[in-house]
């Protein structure tokens, strides 16, 4: 792909806490940056509810995107100096896909939502479809941006956002085991929420990185580098993104909008409560800009006004979201599975609607957990040229990868677990739900010595 992109006639630099600098030199990627959609991005938080448990976890899907940018654009940069394609099929380097993976590196979030994996789930809505609509819908400043380098442009970006683009070295750079989007994410990630379990060494795995014919590997000197980010990112979700007061906000959040959706379904024009902008998706009718117009603080705000409305549930509901008054959760097993009815029901018994106060959640099925030698594996260079997978020569890989690590939790509200001096007419199913509990699992009380 042959392309003359305009240059600036000054290098751009955005300060930024995780790279020092973030470097610009295409006029296209500014004017990405200034697009209504991609402004959008900075109304949205990187880690959700995380950041109900992370107080430092503020940083949006702006920052990065920038991030991820910035790390294609290194890999890019590296690439043209060290490994630029002599002969076509070689398996090295062609500069002139440099723009395009600039270009879908930014992009590559910009269709996340509001609340953008708790709302996906309950609104059965698709971030990555919606990238790629922004990015070739001719409706958005996105697109008519992209245009602006060639008629072909917007749909070669979004193919890399679809992994169907041809050069899969452009597909790995930006989706892949090791790619620009999880490095910046563990490192942001990490310094936000003031953990040091994402921290890797950048600059080491950036160095042993070459282009292969079919994607990307790492030289096999820099082994240790790249075991250390497999190990760095398996922390990471196991102590931040797994977190169970983080998953307990997103149960308060999914029920909430659970209910608002039941309650404005039906719209009264005389409710000034009613929350216009979220109605196409309670109807399940929306298109692409009642999606744009939506952020975290549109939810917010309509969460705000909802804490006085009528519905008691609603009510109450958005009441705990915005206080921050998570519910509490116990781990179950299969073995305790069964007792989950009853618990139910004692929660019902108790003056709770179960359907937004109780819920099951797990960590399993969260994505990218553990290394999978299958998926997209991580390929390490030889000598001799050879390709050798990670797991095959790093025994702290091999002992974690395809393993499935996470847990089971039972969601509840927390006043279930209080004692009280006072006479409280619930005590008794209070004190019925506590015989199951010991040390945060469900238990039979028969097991009780």
């Amino acid at each position: 792909m042959d392309l003359h992109p305009q240059m600036l006639d000054r290098e751009k630099v955005f300060r930024d806490p995780v790279h020092n600098y973030v470097y610009v030199r295409y006029q296209v990627i500014i004017d990405l940056i200034n697009t209504t959609e991609f402004q959008r991005l900075r109304r949205i938080h990187q880690l959700g509810t995380t950041l109900f448990t992370f107080h430092g976890a503020e940083h949006s899907r702006f920052s990065h995107s920038l991030g991820v940018y910035e790390i294609a654009r290194r890999i890019c940069d590296r690439f043209a100096r060290n490994f630029a394609t002599q002969t076509e099929g070689d398996g090295l380097w062609d500069p002139n896909e440099e723009l395009v993976a600039l270009c879908a590196a930014l992009l590559h979030d910009i269709g996340h939502g509001a609340y953008s994996h708790t709302f996906e789930h309950i609104f059965h809505t698709n971030h990555e479809q919606i990238t790629q609509e922004i990015i070739t819908s001719p409706q958005t400043e996105v697109n008519a941006v992209l245009r602006q380098v060639s008629p072909e442009f917007p749909e070669q970006v979004a193919s890399v956002i679809a992994k169907n683009y041809p050069n899969k070295q452009v597909v790995a750079m930006i989706s892949s085991q090791l790619d620009a989007d999880r490095m910046d994410y563990l490192l942001r990630d990490a310094y936000f929420t003031g953990v040091k379990y994402g921290t890797f060494d950048l600059n080491r795995i950036l160095e042993v990185m070459q282009p292969i014919a079919d994607g990307i590997g790492f030289e096999m000197s820099g082994m240790h580098a790249v075991e250390d980010y497999i190990v760095s990112r398996f922390q990471m979700y196991q102590q931040v993104y797994f977190h169970p007061v983080s998953r307990s906000m997103e149960v308060v959040l999914n029920r909430l909008l659970l209910r608002a959706s039941e309650v404005f379904k039906q719209p009264n024009a005389t409710d000034p409560q009613t929350p216009y902008l979220l109605l196409p998706f309670f109807n399940q009718h929306f298109e692409l800009n009642d999606y744009l117009q939506l952020d975290d603080g549109v939810l917010n705000t309509y969460f705000i006004h909802w804490k006085n409305h009528g519905d008691d549930d609603l009510s109450d509901l958005a009441t705990r979201f915005i206080d921050r008054k998570p519910l509490k959760s116990v781990k179950y097993s299969k073995e305790t599975e069964d007792l989950l009815p009853h618990l139910r029901s004692l929660v019902e018994q108790a003056g709770f609607n179960p359907n937004y106060y109780t819920a099951t959640d797990d960590s399993f099925d969260l994505p990218y957990d553990a290394y999978r030698p299958n998926d997209k594996e991580i390929k390490l260079i030889n000598r001799d040229h050879t390709l050798t997978e990670l797991s095959e020569v790093s025994s702290i890989v091999s002992a974690i990868a395809d393993k499935s690590t996470g847990d089971h939790r039972f969601f509840f509200p927390r006043e279930i677990l209080q004692k009280s001096n006072n006479i409280d007419l619930f005590q008794p199913e209070y004190d019925e739900f506590n015989r199951y509990i010991r040390n945060d699992q469900l238990i039979h009380p028969k097991e009780i010595h």
